[in-house]
């Protein structure tokens, strides 16, 4: 069984690919960048700014497959630069505290619109 997951309160997708997939009792969200939904504009160029604005739209995505951040059971972090890492993890710690999930976190050359941060998840449906 496969489910695709569509919601406005996440940037919609800019290529052949769906805001997430429900598989069985799991979602898999694609890799969301720091976009407002509302306005489709890039947020200000902050590690922490653009990081809760993609944990933000994971909530939606996650929200909208009738799962939530608390679900979520693991995490690939994409960063444009290492260095901003605990800047990021500060972030991310507000969201995910007693019940973290796995992680894991990876400097790439380069991510779409040049954004410092991209982050996708799995979690288990409610």
């Amino acid at each position: 069984m496969k489910k695709i997951v569509k919601t406005e309160k996440a940037p919609a997708p800019v290529g052949p690919y769906n805001q997430a997939i429900i598989s069985g009792n799991f979602v898999f969200t694609a890799g969301q960048i720091p976009i407002d939904p509302e306005t489709g504009n890039l947020e200000a160029n902050d590690i922490k700014i653009q990081t809760k604005r993609v944990i933000e739209n994971l909530r939606a995505v996650l929200q909208a497959s009738g799962s939530d951040l608390s679900e979520v059971v693991k995490t690939t972090v994409f960063l444009k630069d290492m260095n901003e890492f605990a800047l990021m993890n500060e972030v991310y710690a507000q969201y995910f505290s007693d019940n973290s999930p796995a992680r894991s976190a990876v400097e790439v050359a380069r991510l779409p619109k040049d954004v410092l941060v991209e982050m996708e998840c799995i979690a288990i449906l409610k």
